[in-house]
């Protein structure tokens, strides 16, 4: 049952709204969840926590949120069944609108919201901060670190959240005056945030992904990808001043086009080529801005050089191209783009060599956790013996084959899905030599890998992990699968040779 007394305020709250009448449920303990809960308790909320996994760091999350009146439930079934006289639902994540708790909701017109939109919903009217915003299949998060880093050149007060790691609620509540926020946000974020109005915001690129999260309940097949790329779609509307595109994917014009945004914001592309009036793009190994300068018409103003991107693969200069554009449109000096990209230290397990052995390139890609990932990376390099597999998403690896087919020595498949994997290669590169893994056990696997790809690389070679899976059939994530790898390298003879 619902409340009988439906809060009349609820459909406009804020931070000011009073929340000492609302009963809210919080959908999952994770990073988000745990943030959402505390946020509402602050504020006053009868608030209720359901989670199916009962594990020690749950258990110490429990503890915590109890110690402030609110009611946790952890271990199997605890969110099969919505609590009597709930107002509110905030769903992690990752929960998908078929999951029992939030079909209940739905059908009883409870309203959901996810953690970004309580956030959005808690920053009015006191501690609005502008939000530039970053989506797309690959490369978000990188993108979003490369946009935090130009924003702090420049003498921002930035903070990097959202899906990239620290919830956005958490710098909400900070002590820092905060000038503006670069924001991660997931397709899952976004199917649930209602009411976002971000200063500017792109959409990096869209292909297949997370379908088995949109299948189930959006019908499958073209169904699921259309829902997907709904959500992606999201982030655009009601922009304030800039909606940067990818130029070379014209499914994310379209979405600028089909987006409602606030009346004067523009459309701003970003492209490898020579950018038109209103575009990011390269000339002459710069990166340029034909869009945020006042004689676009016959003019750009250079940026940054091409050589100031790590890894300045084709991929990671649009990143930093999106990332410009993003930059620009909240007012970041041209110098401050430039330092910004010298300055950053991205994370491991992105294009990262971890040893080059007897002229052979060995590189750790495991963020790659899709095929459009892989095809990024795979772009980079001109001859590959190839490590892929995991947990392929029902995502299909045929065109990512076909594309690369030529530049492959030899191709080593492992993890829950290698078939699906193998099976590509069968029909699209079949006289490329294929390696199975059938182990289980990861070291084990990933030390047979690599000792299977050693046998097949050459000089000039590059053995390449870009799994184009997800990695959790196997490891605890990607991280630690590229560890896995950088270990198995280091193993073979010369493996400590950088």
């Amino acid at each position: 049952m619902t409340s009988t007394n439906p809060l009349a305020w609820l459909p406009a709250a804020d931070r000011y709204s009073p929340w000492r009448e609302a009963s809210v449920v919080v959908a999952g303990l994770g990073t988000s969840g745990f943030a959402a809960a505390d946020a509402l308790l602050e504020l006053g909320a009868r608030v209720i926590v359901l989670d199916d996994l009962d594990s020690d760091e749950n258990r110490d999350k429990a503890t915590l949120l109890e110690h402030l009146d609110a009611v946790v439930r952890l271990g199997p079934g605890s969110s099969a069944t919505m609590p009597k006289a709930t107002d509110l639902v905030i769903t992690s994540p990752g929960w998908r609108p078929d999951y029992p708790l939030l079909a209940q909701a739905t059908a009883q017109d409870v309203p959901i919201w996810g953690d970004i939109e309580l956030a959005w919903r808690l920053m009015h009217p006191d501690r609005i901060v502008p939000w530039l915003g970053v989506t797309g299949t690959n490369g978000k998060t990188t993108t979003t670190q490369m946009l935090d880093s130009m924003l702090r050149a420049a003498g921002l007060k930035s903070a990097a959240v959202g899906n990239i790691g620290r919830p956005v609620i958490e710098a909400i509540n900070d002590e820092v005056p905060y000038d503006v926020f670069a924001v991660e946000l997931s397709s899952f974020q976004l199917h649930w945030a209602h009411s976002l109005e971000l200063h500017s915001a792109v959409v990096l690129n869209v292909h297949a992904d997370h379908l088995e999260w949109y299948g189930p309940w959006a019908g499958g097949g073209d169904a699921a990808m259309d829902g997907y790329r709904a959500d992606k779609a999201r982030i655009y509307h009601n922009v304030r001043h800039s909606c940067v595109y990818n130029v070379a994917e014209p499914v994310t014009e379209k979405m600028v086009e089909q987006a409602e945004v606030i009346e004067g914001a523009r459309a701003i592309g970003f492209t490898l080529g020579i950018p038109s009036v209103s575009m990011m793009g390269v000339v002459d190994d710069l990166l340029v801005d034909r869009a945020f300068v006042e004689q676009r018409r016959d003019s750009a103003l250079p940026l940054a050089n091409v050589s100031d991107v790590h890894p300045n693969a084709p991929h990671n200069i649009e990143n930093a191209l999106a990332a410009a554009g993003l930059a620009r449109s909240f007012g970041v000096p041209g110098p401050a783009v430039a330092q910004g990209l010298r300055d950053l230290k991205l994370g491991g397990h992105r294009i990262a060599t971890v040893a080059t052995i007897d002229g052979v390139k060995w590189v750790d890609d495991s963020k790659a956790t899709n095929p459009h990932a892989a095809n990024s990376s795979m772009r980079a390099f001109e001859s590959i013996v190839w490590i892929a597999g995991g947990q392929t998403k029902g995502t299909s690896f045929d065109e990512l084959v076909q594309t690369h087919a030529s530049k492959l020595r030899a191709a080593i498949v492992l993890g829950i899905d290698r078939q699906v994997v193998a099976e590509a290669l069968h029909r699209y590169a079949p006289d490329v030599p294929l390696i199975v893994i059938d182990r289980t056990d990861p070291t084990t696997a990933m030390d047979e890998a690599v000792q299977a790809a050693a046998a097949f690389a050459e000089s000039g070679d590059t053995v390449l992990l870009a799994p184009g899976g997800a990695s959790k059939d196997m490891w605890p994530g990607y991280a630690a699968r590229g560890d896995d790898f950088a270990a198995a390298v280091a193993k073979l003879p010369g493996g400590g040779t950088r």
